[in-house]
């Protein structure tokens, strides 16, 4: 566990004031990735990322494929990435209702990007632990399958009981996935500025969001119902097996960075120290 979280990943989401937060509390060893907004579109997200590396950090953005109008502009925006340096882009179908163009899954995305060459160095998708607000189970098991010949790690979606994760992490492995995979787990934040962060980025609006995910603010606001120290030390001893191929830690931060990265630093000390 110390190692995963010497150099985790922090997703944020695109807002106003995110930059400062990042460079007011996060070190360089910790992973940025940026979060794909319908309302304020793709050109936020890569706009973003390109400012966060050029403050020095490691930025992965996310790209989302119902965001993208053809293969004309994927192209202008793998540019814009491989301009950052990283090489590498986080693939997602979004929230948008409607796609902008030709996209309007991830597959279809990663099925462009099969077409030619495209410079990327590693390229991520989403995999989901528990069952998806709007797709049905065997869509993502299958999703998933098409995506591993594209692909080179995945992510859990957010969930809150490891003991799911594991279980899920295990039937990956059965069906054949070997792509590494990085766990995904809510950071130290309020459910209240959750809601309000979700509105005003414009992810969803704010009753289907309530609708897809009233699990995410009963667990978060139950006494004793949350917490990610919990939840890592959960995963543990089963995720630290090789065989397991789990590549690291995935915070969904919801911008509220300070917190979480103080529990991360407070967290890392506790485990050397032992």
């Amino acid at each position: 566990m110390a190692e995963f979280l010497r150099a985790p990943r922090y997703e944020v989401l695109p807002t106003d004031d995110v930059e400062e937060r990042v460079l007011a509390a996060v070190p360089r060893e910790v992973t940025i990735t940026v979060t794909a907004s319908p309302r304020r579109g793709i050109d936020a997200t890569i706009g973003l990322a390109e400012r966060l590396a050029a403050h020095g950090y490691q930025v992965v953005p996310h790209v989302s494929a119902r965001l993208i109008k053809d293969e004309s502009h994927l192209r202008e925006v793998l540019d814009r990435v491989a301009a950052i340096g990283r090489n590498e882009i986080f693939v997602v179908a979004g929230d948008a209702k409607e796609p902008a163009g030709e996209f309007p899954d991830s597959v279809s995305l990663l099925t462009a990007l099969s077409r030619e060459p495209h410079g990327l160095r590693e390229i991520g998708v989403t995999g989901y632990p528990e069952r998806h607000s709007f797709i049905e189970d065997d869509l993502t098991i299958q999703a998933m399958w098409d995506k591993r010949r594209i692909a080179t790690y995945i992510v859990s979606n957010l969930c809150f009981d490891p003991r799911v994760v594991k279980k899920w992490v295990a039937r990956v492995r059965r069906r054949g996935v070997q792509l590494p995979i990085y766990i995904g787990l809510a950071g130290v934040a309020d459910p209240a500025k959750l809601l309000r962060i979700s509105t005003r980025i414009g992810v969803v609006d704010s009753a289907r969001f309530l609708r897809g995910h009233t699990n995410w603010f009963m667990r978060m606001v139950q006494p004793g119902g949350y917490h990610p120290g919990r939840f890592t030390a959960g995963l543990l001893p089963d995720l630290a097996a090789p065989e397991r191929k789990v590549a690291g830690l995935h915070v969904f931060t919801f911008n509220e960075i300070e917190p979480t990265e103080r529990w991360r630093q407070e967290t890392l000390a506790r485990l050397l120290a032992a």
